[in-house]
């Protein structure tokens, strides 16, 4: 198997090829090692890279395999987001300065391990992921492999350049407002949002007041289902522990003639927005597709209300203020302190927030009583470009990231789970998509409808033209 080969492997198939003895870990992790270093200078998707660590891990992978020891994800190359703690790197969050290395493992991180994944190094993220664009003063501009002057998204941006581009066949992000379904959708990806605490947030108990939760990224649903099974489980601190399942098991499976509403409308924002005609088109045909499965697809608007983005605002930006309070020294966009300096501003009406979760449950699960499934568009818009984001005000920033992405907040407030789906390309080449969205722990049922359309669609054969790579020295 040549290392070119081994770059257009999936997840599942990469560990399939390591349990039958096809390639070694060694090799598998040094070609990925090799494509990120070639690739950092145009795309520049990490933070950090544990290029000796990592090869240490996969060395010992390979001594496993030979002893006969299997396990999920034994040997394979994976990517983590710069939110998420390593031992012996620091988590920089996105932000600058000079950070202390951490001395033990997130909760996800050990699981990873256990599942024998070998941990490559840290992701790009915006900071403390507050936008749907990944760049900052402390590491430049990461970009989208389908269009070098367009943003990957945000803010596991990172992650999700870094498989799209082939450069490791999964990625680990995290989701607070959309921030794994975005990028998923802007780099013809699958991004799963699992159910709040499906993942554990540990050493946080919860993160960004139960808004942020891990989720995978990859090309396929059975590598992002694969990569949500190693991950998930709980620790004992966990403020939230919704039942075990296996998602796995769902890919494949007939999930029956379902219900599906069809909602184009926005959640309610106070600035302006409006949904592109090219973007709103290929959500159509989506939903054509799923009609051609034989599901009953109904346009039927969901109304979020004015209550739901009135309890997103104080528990993000509390967020926000905790996140940067942890991480002292830092330096940060003025528009970062502006936004924690909110945060303290809205703590009194935190505790409000929290308890109108249970009653937005309640109104919103109603429309599960007449579907199973929505189908809403991920984003507005197409990836918008790299610099847009760059050099305005606080208003002007706001303006920007709700024009692009007003529809996927909603569900970190309710802590379900949604699924983006890629969902064709605009005429100029880049990726949007659809998220398919449930009520809680349905996961399994998201993941068996995006399997159906990833089956009809084949969105995984498309793949970008590679104009990163620098040339062999």
């Amino acid at each position: 198997m040549t290392m070119a080969s081994i770059g257009e492997l999936g997840l599942a198939e990469l560990a399939a090829a390591l349990a039958q003895g096809k390639v070694s870990s060694v090799a598998a992790t040094g070609a990925a090692l090799d494509r990120i270093e070639a690739s950092q200078g145009g795309m520049n998707a990490f933070r950090v890279v544990r290029r000796e660590a990592a090869l240490a891990e996969a060395a010992d992978a390979d001594r496993k395999l030979a002893a006969g020891e299997r396990a999920p994800l034994l040997g394979v190359p994976l990517a983590i987001k710069d939110d998420t703690d390593i031992v012996g790197s620091p988590t920089a969050f996105g932000c600058g300065g000079n950070f202390p290395d951490k001395t033990a493992d997130a909760e996800v991180v050990r699981r990873l391990r256990i599942s024998g994944a070998v941990i490559l190094g840290k992701t790009n993220t915006c900071e403390l992921g507050q936008l749907p664009f990944t760049s900052g003063d402390a590491f430049g501009h990461t970009r989208n492999p389908w269009g070098s002057e367009r943003t990957p998204g945000g803010s596991s941006g990172g992650s999700a350049a870094a498989v799209a581009a082939g450069l490791v066949p999964a990625a680990l992000g995290s989701d607070g407002a959309g921030s794994v379904r975005i990028p998923a959708s802007w780099n013809n990806l699958v991004g799963i949002k699992p159910q709040r605490g499906r993942i554990s947030t540990w050493p946080l108990p919860e993160a960004f007041e139960g808004l942020t939760v891990h989720g995978p990224l990859a090309r396929t649903v059975a590598d992002a289902a694969l990569l949500l099974d190693a991950a998930a489980g709980p620790h004992a601190g966990d403020l939230h522990t919704p039942p075990a399942l296996r998602v796995s098991d769902a890919v494949g499976r007939d999930p029956g003639r379902l219900r599906i509403a069809l909602s184009l409308r926005i959640p309610f924002t106070a600035t302006r927005t409006r949904l592109d005609r090219e973007v709103e088109a290929r959500v159509h045909a989506t939903a054509n597709t799923l009609r051609r499965l034989g599901h009953e697809v109904t346009v039927a608007d969901l109304h979020y209300g004015v209550m739901m983005g009135a309890t997103f605002l104080p528990r993000s930006m509390v967020g926000i203020r905790k996140a940067l309070d942890a991480l002292p020294g830092a330096t940060v966009d003025p528009r970062t302190v502006a936004n924690a300096r909110t945060g303290r501003i809205l703590g009194p009406a935190l505790f409000a927030a929290r308890h109108a979760e249970t009653l937005l449950r309640m109104r919103i699960g109603r429309f599960f009583d007449d579907y199973d499934v929505v189908l809403a568009p991920t984003t507005a818009t197409p990836p918008p470009g790299v610099h847009e984001i760059d050099n305005i005000g606080n208003w002007a920033t706001d303006e920007l990231i709700t024009a692009c992405c007003p529809y996927t907040w909603p569900w970190n407030v309710l802590g379900w789970p949604a699924v983006n789906v890629p969902a064709g390309f605009t005429a100029s080449g880049l990726p949007v998509g659809a998220q398919l969205m449930g009520p809680a722990n349905s996961e399994p049922l998201l993941v068996s409808v995006a399997a159906q359309l990833e089956s009809e669609l084949k969105w995984y054969e498309h793949r970008p033209a590679d104009w990163w790579s620098a040339p062999a020295a």
